[in-house]
């Protein structure tokens, strides 16, 4: 090959990669870095009151479940270099006025799938709405724009298969049910982690297949949990038409049960915390993240990460602790109140749709 077949071969394959790299820009919404940044005290906030929403399931609902103090909820994420846009819930409905809208996960898309709906519910308060649970499949619809934000609870993506042996998980298996669900939506907001950390009695499975074979009882939980993105990713790489649909990844919504891991050894974890750290980053990267980083850079069809990590990470007062479905009982640091941190996620969902 001559010098100047070589210079065409380079680059074509720098422009490949830089189609790649614009599939899979993995902290950018709209040219922003939004996984740098602060929160900053913003009295305009928070964005809804929740008990405008009687539809806010209990375990959210920290203010109504007694939770004593309120600068929690005055909290606006600023990146470091650019400005978010202020949530506009009558522009998306308008942007997506004949579609549909679908959050996957477990129960922290379920936390973003209800903030989003009490944002949209605020912004046209006197639209008539419809809601209703199917089995795993919830709706809520707004039938003047027709539109409809769905949240299909899955905790694993994969597919969890009940045999006389016990129950399988099928690391690269999707079911034909969920295949079916999720074909066609306009926009989809994938999520999982949480579930792959339980064990004992809250652990989901009995077995684990891989290749149409029983591969053991358990195995470490973040190999599990990359084999389980990449046929997820596989399966978007193969069955979705970025023409009609666009995808997105939530990210790992971190917890905070250990407060070593902020530095603060003695507070234990997120109960009776009221400020969030400072920013711009945290102490540590959290490892699922990089597996979906990871995966997600692999991919050839275009899907946007959300990127809430970080900036939720800094969030240790987020969380309803006492103040959430188990109050003094169990504390909860897994999960957000609403109003709170997942409205900020629906900030970076509404600025990447909207391309500002």
């Amino acid at each position: 090959m001559d010098g100047s077949a070589v210079l065409v071969v380079m680059f074509l394959f720098s422009l490949a990669v830089a189609s790649a790299a614009q599939h899979h820009i993995v902290h950018g919404i709209a040219g922003c870095d939004v996984s740098r940044g602060n929160w900053v005290h913003d009295d305009s906030y928070p964005l809804y009151e929740a008990s405008s929403c009687s539809f806010i399931q209990k375990e959210f609902n920290c203010v109504n479940n007694g939770r004593p103090d309120m600068d929690y909820l005055k909290y606006r994420w600023q990146p470091l270099g650019c400005n978010l846009p202020r949530f506009n819930g009558i522009d998306l409905l308008r942007r997506l006025r004949g579609k549909s809208i679908m959050f996957v996960g477990d129960s922290l898309s379920l936390n973003q799938w209800q903030s989003l709906t009490c944002m949209l519910h605020t912004a046209v308060p006197t639209a008539k709405y419809t809601s209703f649970r199917s089995g795993g499949l919830s709706t809520f619809a707004f039938p003047e724009y027709n539109v409809k934000v769905l949240f299909s609870r899955n905790a694993f993506l994969v597919d969890i298969a009940g045999t006389s042996s016990g129950r399988v998980l099928k690391l690269d298996t999707i079911s034909p049910e969920d295949q079916k669900l999720w074909t066609g939506v306009d926009v989809m907001i994938f999520n999982t982690w949480h579930w792959w950390l339980h064990t004992g009695r809250k652990q989901a499975w009995d077995l684990i297949e891989e290749g149409g074979k029983i591969i053991g009882k358990d195995m470490d939980r973040l190999v599990a949990y990359e084999k389980a993105l990449n046929t997820w990713a596989t399966w978007v790489d193969s069955h979705v038409d970025p023409a009609k649909t666009k995808v997105f990844f939530q990210g790992v919504s971190p917890d905070h049960s250990n407060s070593s891991e902020w530095g603060d050894p003695k507070a234990g974890s997120c109960n009776a915390q009221t400020k969030p750290l400072p920013g711009p980053s945290y102490p540590h990267v959290h490892p699922a993240e990089k597996i979906v980083e990871k995966v997600l850079r692999t991919m050839s069809k275009p899907v946007q990460l959300l990127d809430v990590t970080t900036l939720s990470q800094l969030r240790k007062d987020g969380h309803p602790s006492f103040y959430g479905l188990g109050g003094h009982r169990a504390s909860d640091c897994s999960h957000w109140c609403l109003a709170g941190v997942p409205d900020t996620w629906n900030i970076l969902l509404y600025a990447a749709l909207a391309g500002q």
